[in-house]
């Protein structure tokens, strides 16, 4: 039990680290969906587009380091080899990329349809971003994670501030004449947005300097190979992911006219941020999650914590699912500012639930992460992506977003499916089934009876919530006894 209270701990705050720092950049989305800013749903969805290059040149930059530095660090009794030889392989991929990018900017801009004055913010961003991967590792790795959740934190603020300021008193200020007459200019709301996330960036690198002088440089030729072949099939995995979470932006602007295209890029992406909340309970959950199932392998029998985690996770994850689907339509005025991005709502329990079930891929992934086996991640993930591509390019052209959120509902659950299999295989956790399934498949009938059928009356839909809480409660009082005594 000890373990568990390690774990929670460590979850908490990481989970505020995660969620309060997105609940925060949540704001951004009323900002940049008001009619002040970007109330003309295709502008939101060229920022839209962009952000889902950001995703995939992230994971490219990363190539599987984060991961594979917690295995390393956890494996070899030379941390601090392990530590300079990760720094050194990412500050000459960054700088690499960094050099090749700005000196062909205006041929990737051509190619891939961007005006090249983002595509060059869009690349700085990109190298501070990847200079931060390992610091943020190292103090995962070792189990710092109130500085690592003021740091995020601090990211956040000044992004939200910088956005605040740009888009909204700027203009105001220019207008009293000034210094501040020559930073305004109209019709720069985009740049803005890049501009403060930049500068965001920019800071939270300088925060995290003093681990670039601590460390002693010192590249293991051997050890790194060992580590990229740890690697690559996490960053083949990785780009199946990127692929899997916001290549069906790209494909939107793609396959469909280009007069609706952006339109509905922006109204697609805009309700898809109802979802935020399922995304960051998984993600908080991740990040305490992973480095709990790496300094946990080698203990005794640790294959029946892991199933205790995933039916808790089950069970939080099923309350919150059906919460968000019952109060979506309440919650949509204070996040999607202007009524012309609510056309989207129809694909919200959709991606809700492709994101629980993501949550359930990544805590069943722990088989093939402690046994070395990451080419199964990669393999699953490539299964997922091309579940993707094939019914976004089948679909798209007659349903539109609708196609896209589908898509991801079905590359993410056939992945979980995928994990549980193999894992079952080579390394098999005694996992509660029943009781699992019940939670899904009760959470999951509710929440599509309530949108689809009584969407709007709130009588029913909190009963249903209660009675949902009630079973959850009785289930699992004996477990929840016993963390409160603890």
């Amino acid at each position: 039990m000890s373990g568990f209270k390690s774990l929670f701990k460590q979850t908490f705050i990481y989970g505020l680290a995660t969620v309060l720092p997105k609940m925060l950049s949540f704001l951004l989305v009323p900002l940049y969906t008001s009619e002040l800013v970007l109330a003309n749903p295709a502008e939101y969805g060229k920022v839209s587009v962009i952000f889902s290059y950001f995703v995939l040149f992230n994971v490219i930059l990363a190539y599987g380091m984060e991961t594979t530095f917690f295995r390393f660090f956890n494996k070899e009794d030379d941390k601090a080899k392990v530590i300079s030889t990760s720094t050194i392989s990412l500050i000459l991929s960054s700088f690499g990329f960094f050099i090749l990018a700005l000196m062909f900017q205006n041929q990737i801009a051509s190619f891939i349809d961007i005006d090249v004055k983002y595509i060059s913010l869009v690349i700085w961003i990109l190298l501070l971003d990847a200079l931060v991967i390992v610091p943020f590792a190292w103090l995962r790795a070792n189990e710092k994670p109130m500085r690592y959740a003021i740091v995020k934190i601090l990211n956040v603020v000044i992004n939200i501030g910088l956005n605040l300021f740009f888009l909204l008193a700027l203009r105001d200020l220019a207008e009293n004449r000034g210094v501040l007459e020559s930073i305004y200019k109209p019709n720069f709301e985009i740049s803005y947005i890049f501009i403060a996330n930049l500068a965001a960036s920019a800071f939270t690198l300088v925060l995290m300097l003093s681990f670039y002088t601590r460390i002693k440089y010192k590249f293991d030729k051997d050890l790194w190979k060992q580590m990229m072949r740890y690697a690559i099939p996490i960053l083949i995995a990785g780009i199946a992911f990127s692929i899997n979470e916001t290549f069906d932006r790209i494909l939107l602007k793609e396959l469909l006219p280009a007069d609706v295209a952006e339109n509905d890029i922006g109204m697609y992406s805009a309700c898809y941020k109802l979802a935020l909340f399922m995304t960051l309970f998984a993600t908080a959950y991740r990040l305490g999650i992973e480095p709990y199932f790496f300094s946990h392998a080698k203990t005794k029998h640790p294959q029946k914590n892991y199933a205790n985690i995933l039916e808790f996770f089950v069970a939080i994850g099923s309350i919150i699912l059906l919460a968000v689907v019952i109060f979506a339509d309440v919650l949509k005025p204070f996040i999607i500012r202007s009524e012309a991005y609510w056309e989207a709502m129809w694909i919200v329990p959709i991606i809700l639930l492709a994101n629980f079930f993501l949550g359930i891929y990544h805590n069943l992934s722990v088989w093939y992460k402690i046994t070395d086996r990451t080419k199964f991640g990669a393999y699953i993930s490539v299964v997922g992506a091309l579940v993707t591509l094939i019914i976004n390019f089948t679909f798209i052209e007659t349903y539109s977003y609708k196609a896209s959120a589908v898509a991801t509902l079905v590359a993410y659950g056939t992945m979980m499916l995928l994990s549980y299999y193999f894992g079952r295989k080579y390394y098999p956790i005694p996992y509660n089934l029943k009781k699992i399934g019940l939670y899904l498949v009760i959470s999951i009938s509710l929440s599509a009876l309530f949108f689809y059928r009584y969407r709007g009356e709130y009588v029913i839909g909190i009963a249903m919530l209660i009675v949902f809480l009630g079973l959850v409660i009785l289930l699992e009082k004996n477990q929840l006894k016993q963390i409160i005594k603890r």
